[in-house]
């Protein structure tokens, strides 16, 4: 073949990969939400997705896909052809579903469009703990072993994972866990007296922090949050967390792999523009989640930094179904 033709087509491909960019969308695009209606998932993806639909001037239709704690809505997009019409609106969970056993795909099937905002841990504690900081909490923990009643909702949760991480940096601490169907039974606990401690989001007891009942003991970042300034961070009792944060729960939306890097890149700067939206900010502040909107490499970056510190402190902490060494998942 002379390299005359092979230029051409060459040619031919870039100004049909030009044409898609510039055509898309020419249909509706699929958006398949991994939980159920009114969840927190649900409620981000329908707050940012109108704004989204503005910018491509195209239709998004929104389903609730629910199932296997997301990996049936997983699997089905995964498994969609990588044209940009169907989309992945999703949470964390999948990063974890290897190690837990859940299923043998995660987000390196996905290209991420956009990862909007994430969760900020806080470890809050009922109003007559016999402490008031987390320097009081160790201390009174290793002066009164197997007494601290720790609130925990089940292996891969918020509370799980963050007490795997004191665990990690502190040692083990002889605490009791005592389980709940939620954060919120577990905040109305802590609230009665029930349970002493709860590693939760900060979105989740902001309201009844402020409110006075229940007092916060340590902030869960690298940065001190404008919601709660005076509330100290973690790291400022121990360095040795910075290893595993930022970490929190996140929304993102995700399209299969293969997508072509126009569709990616015009998806991309859709929801990077509607993330910058009043109401959508709005939300997510009174919520207490701390905007992302990252794509690309430094998305990419943030998911593998994300699974690698989750996945090891919940193998080390015994949670997990497989190593994550099985699946290539380096220990941070």
């Amino acid at each position: 073949m002379s390299r005359r033709l092979i230029g051409a087509f060459i040619a031919l491909g870039l100004s049909a990969t030009v044409s898609l960019a510039q055509e898309y969308p020419t249909k509706e695009i699929q958006g398949i939400i991994q939980w159920g209606a009114g969840g927190s998932t649900d409620t981000v993806m329908r707050s940012v997705t109108p704004h989204a639909e503005d910018v491509l001037s195209g239709t998004i239709v929104m389903q609730n896909m629910t199932g296997a704690v997301g990996a049936i809505a997983l699997n089905y997009v995964a498994a969609a052809k990588a044209d940009g019409y169907t989309l992945l609106m999703g949470a964390e969970n999948p990063l974890l579903y290897k190690v837990m056993g859940l299923g043998d795909k995660d987000y390196s099937e996905f290209v991420p469009i956009n990862i909007l905002a994430r969760g900020t841990p806080i470890l809050v504690a009922n109003n007559d703990a016999p402490f008031d900081d987390y320097a009081g909490m160790l201390d009174f923990i290793a002066k009164n072993p197997g007494e601290l009643r720790f609130g925990a909702t089940g292996p891969g949760g918020l509370p799980s994972v963050i007490t795997a991480m004191m665990n990690t940096v502190e040692g083990d601490l002889d605490v009791i866990a005592v389980p709940y169907d939620g954060d919120g039974p577990a905040l109305t606990a802590l609230q009665s007296g029930a349970i002493d401690v709860m590693p939760a989001v900060l979105g989740a007891s902001i309201e009844s922090i402020r409110a006075g009942a229940i007092k916060p003991i340590a902030i869960f970042d690298v940065k001190q949050n404008e919601k709660l300034p005076e509330v100290p961070l973690v790291t400022a009792y121990n360095e040795d967390y910075k290893t595993y944060l930022p970490w929190g729960p996140f929304f993102g939306v995700f399209a299969p792999k293969g997508t072509p890097d126009a569709v990616v890149a015009k998806l991309s700067d859709a929801y990077a523009q509607a993330a910058k939206s009043p109401d959508f900010i709005e939300l997510m502040d009174n919520r207490g989640f701390t905007m992302m909107g990252i794509s690309g490499a430094e998305a990419t970056e943030f998911l593998s930094k994300w699974q690698q510190g989750t996945a090891w402190l919940l193998q080390d902490a015994g949670l997990t179904k497989a190593s994550p060494e099985d699946f290539g998942i380096k220990r941070p």
